[in-house]
């Protein structure tokens, strides 16, 4: 590979990490080029993409990133998930791995945090954004009422809560009114 080809791969990676919300790093030992090809079709339908990389162009491109952590998972045959979504690469990615004895997950980042299996297996678990965002909307339509048997905290405090910025904002522009018109 030409210096022209890696420094163009190394900063392909260098966005790729930038953008990243949630990246995956794993082993692959043994697979066929259809299996691989297999496993980017299954990242891609789980709105993820996913890359074999070379650990020496993959440790450059991490400088400067939040995931600069990662720099010590990068040995072996190594490849990389990345995704918008937190839970998209650690799902498909596990989902993978079980089904697979070729591909095993070495660790990963969200965000600014370093997580290992463990935590990259506990993303696997949650429920996609959407499903939490409807949730959290269903509890907000709920009436008061039904909200004491399920939240921590009673359901007047929750009301408050939710009611304070709308109070605040109301008491502001009173106080502009008044002043207005004095």
């Amino acid at each position: 590979m030409k210096r022209a080809q890696k420094e163009d791969k190394v900063a392909a990676l260098h966005d790729s990490f930038q953008s990243a919300a949630m990246v995956v790093v794993t082993h692959l030992t043994g697979m066929t080029v259809a299996e691989t090809t297999d496993l980017r079709r299954r990242m891609r339908a789980a709105g993820s993409s996913f890359r074999v990389t070379k650990n020496r162009l993959a440790r450059i491109a991490l400088q400067g990133t939040r995931y600069e952590k990662l720099d010590g998972l990068f040995t072996g045959p190594t490849a990389v998930a990345f995704s918008q979504d937190p839970v998209a690469s650690a799902k498909a990615m596990t989902e993978y791995a079980k089904k697979s004895a070729k591909v095993s997950i070495l660790g990963g980042g969200l965000g600014d945090q370093q997580i290992d299996i463990k935590g990259v297996e506990a993303l696997a678990t949650m429920p996609p954004i959407e499903e939490l965002r409807a949730k959290l909307v269903g509890l907000l339509q709920t009436p008061a009422g039904r909200l004491v048997g399920i939240l921590p905290v009673p359901a007047t405090q929750v009301v408050g809560v939710l009611a304070a910025p709308g109070g605040q904002l109301a008491r502001v522009l009173q106080a502009r009114a008044q002043q207005q018109a004095a």
